[in-house]
């Protein structure tokens, strides 16, 4: 048996821009996913999900077919919903990549688990594409092109223990992990907005509303830049608002602090596609008590997520 491990995400900031070639700032998160994978002598694939409580959420077989012009074709025997749809597409993506990982074996049982809710958004699709590109030998970046698409940071994280910086020049991803530990950490937190955002309709809702970007995507490079180097609260608080503020423009959706909690004394900044999963909070109090009010139970220390 053999095990692979790969961290979920939180992007600090270079939401949407990212994908036009903002430096952005991303944060591997201590929770992840694990995939288990053991051979066996059928020439099939027995798959199971577990969630961070070990239950199975998702199980299903899928048969090889052998074709005629050497492709597998993969049936499934069990659920046949999106996620086997799209285990499916991935299968087939491996196999284009390296087709000897079906080939010279019969067959696989697979057992992924995550450690963290699955409805978070912490990274459940990233993680587990890291983890089959590990198990396949085969480029991870190229395998999210084939299956998920996106601008890759979340791989990128998938992938490193440290925060890092992600930029893509060329189309092509440029990875450095960088020292971010700020001095004021005990001052941010991670607010859950009870709602999984989809990160493929957010991207798709940018790429039809964007205009020209050069000065914004400069500008959010710049602001990225800051926050590494940033040592006191009030000047990284300033930095998210400004953030906030260039996004709001283009996305032309309102900052999650209007929307929701305008009382709030604090800064509010959203990670990743607006509009669900987690947001940053910063405050010089704990904020725990008001969002609980709020009717958002689920807010996390920085430290709870990040300990790089």
């Amino acid at each position: 048996m053999k095990t692979y491990f790969s961290h979920g995400k939180l992007l600090l900031s270079g939401e949407y821009l990212v994908l036009d070639g903002a430096k952005a700032l991303a944060l591997p998160t201590i929770p992840g996913q694990s995939l288990k994978v053991d051979a066996i002598d059928e020439e099939k694939i027995i798959w199971k999900s577990l969630d961070h409580q070990n239950r199975i959420w998702y199980e299903a077989d899928f048969e090889f077919i052998h074709q005629e012009d050497q492709s597998l074709q993969f049936v499934p025997f069990g659920n046949s919903n999106k996620i086997t749809k799209r285990l499916i597409e991935i299968f087939e993506a491996i196999n284009t990549l390296n087709p000897a990982i079906f080939r010279d074996s019969k067959g696989y049982a697979l057992t992924s688990a995550l450690s963290f809710p699955k409805d978070w958004g912490l990274g459940s699709s990233s993680t587990l594409v890291n983890n089959m590109a590990q198990w396949a030998q085969v480029d991870a970046f190229q395998l999210l092109e084939l299956t998920f698409g996106g601008s890759g940071y979340d791989v990128a994280c998938a992938q490193h223990h440290r925060p890092i910086t992600y930029q893509l020049q060329n189309s092509k991803p440029k990875v450095e992990e960088v020292e971010f530990n700020p001095s004021f950490s005990a001052h941010l937190y991670f607010l859950y907005l009870n709602k999984k955002q989809d990160s493929r309709e957010g991207i798709a809702r940018y790429k039809k509303l964007k205009t020209t970007l050069k000065d914004r995507i400069d500008r959010i490079t710049q602001i990225t830049e800051a926050m590494i180097n940033c040592d006191s609260l009030q000047a990284f608080e300033s930095l998210m608002q400004d953030h906030e503020t260039i996004i709001t423009e283009i996305i032309r959706q309102p900052r999650v602090k209007e929307r929701l909690f305008e009382d709030f004394e604090g800064s509010i900044k959203s990670l990743g596609a607006w509009g669900g999963d987690f947001v940053l909070v910063a405050s010089e109090e704990d904020p725990r008590s008001y969002f609980e009010k709020k009717g958002y139970p689920t807010v996390l220390h920085y430290s709870d997520l990040i300990r790089f």
